[in-house]
């Protein structure tokens, strides 16, 4: 099995109690808000087909994004397939996932509880937990955080639930639902970064999930509330906000916390060019950092290619820094927070070089994080 640490960080990040404490908020505000029947009216007409199938489950392990400035927390993506949440709930203490199988029976079904929690919800109540699952990620033992689905995978075996990490090449489609090496899955946890299930590869996975076949977290819908780039924009819209049933406190936390967010055509190239030394341009659909642009640095003739209606600009917070022993440059940190629902999982720190996050540059993990009062 690979190294756990290599994918972590020693160096301990500082969070205040009050940050985290707002980052929680906001993250149980935000799944409020997905809740509400007329936000999801507003929402829909821009969704695909697939986002519209309500599964009757969520989203297993939600990660929410923060960079952090003078006034607290600033929300910059949320991901509903979001990687590290088991090395954020693990001790950052172990060297390698195999000291996952040694975990004190409280802190094993925190992790696992939440995916038991969604086969419960899918089945209407019928099935505590799947018999076999299979973690799916595109080409998985080249991806950084492979050792983290390892984790997941011996903890599940060890909780007595068959459990393979595969390609969605592996899957084999029957009529009855789908199969892995002549065994039928039963919940499928979505590594893999084709959110609405468009790619020719993940088409046995997207017929079955809308035929209702199989548990699939995360999944479309859950994406398309919460994880489409494209809400940012209604989050940061106070008109939009006062136009759905929300508290007071809860249109004010969601204003504060998420920057300026608009599509590029609706603020207007030439506006955004004028604009652009204090805004990042990010692409609705892509994920990871891929196609981000900093204002600063953009050329014209890259800013000339954006598409306006699939291209964000957005006010840009830039990331706190760390430094860390190992490296002569401090690094770009941000802040990841892990929920289920309104349950929050664990938070963790990334840290990266780069003008954007990037896990891949060297040096780069996640590392734990030191609340202060």
């Amino acid at each position: 099995m690979p190294p756990f640490s290599d994918c972590l960080i020693d160096t301990p990040v500082e969070l205040s109690r009050r940050d985290l404490r707002a980052m929680m908020h906001l993250a149980r505000s935000l799944f409020h808000l997905s809740r509400l029947p007329a936000y999801r009216d507003l929402i829909a007409p821009e969704a695909p087909p697939i986002a519209a199938f309500d599964p009757r489950h969520d989203a297993v392990m939600m990660g929410y994004d923060f960079h952090l400035d003078s006034q607290g927390p600033r929300l910059i993506e949320v991901n509903t397939n979001a990687g590290g949440g088991l090395l954020a709930i693990l001790s950052h203490g172990a060297s390698d996932l195999t000291a996952a199988g040694a975990l004190p029976r409280r802190l094993r079904e925190k992790i696992l509880s939440p995916f038991y929690q969604e086969m419960y919800r899918y089945s209407g109540g019928r099935s505590r937990r799947p018999g076999r699952i299979a973690i799916i990620d595109e080409e998985p033992g080249g991806q950084f955080l492979y050792p983290e689905m390892q984790g997941f995978q011996r903890l599940f075996e060890q909780d007595g639930v068959s459990t393979a990490i595969i390609d969605p090449t592996e899957v084999e489609e029957r009529e009855e639902g789908l199969f892995h090496q002549g065994e039928m899955l039963d919940l499928i946890y979505n590594r893999h970064c084709d959110f609405y299930l468009e790619t020719p590869t993940m088409q046995p996975i997207a017929r079955a999930y809308a035929g209702g076949r199989v548990c699939l977290t995360p999944n479309p819908f859950a994406y398309g509330l919460l994880g489409d780039k494209r809400r940012m924009a209604l989050w940061s819209d106070e008109k939009v906000l006062r136009a759905l049933p929300l508290k007071e406190a809860e249109i004010h936390r969601i204003l504060d916390a998420v920057p300026y967010t608009r599509l590029l055509a609706e603020l207007g190239r030439e506006d955004a060019w004028k604009k652009r030394k204090n805004l990042v341009f990010k692409p609705v659909t892509r994920f990871g950092s891929r196609g981000v642009y900093m204002g600063a640095s953009i050329s014209r003739t890259r800013f000339d290619s954006l598409p306006p209606d699939q291209t964000l600009a957005q006010t840009l917070v830039p990331p706190s820094l760390t430094q860390v022993a190992s490296q002569e440059r401090p690094m770009k940190t941000d802040f990841r927070l892990y929920a289920y629902r309104t349950h929050i999982l664990g938070v963790t720190a990334r840290l990266y070089h780069g003008q954007v996050t990037n896990m891949q540059s060297p040096g780069s993990g996640f590392a734990p994080v030191r609340i202060r009062d």
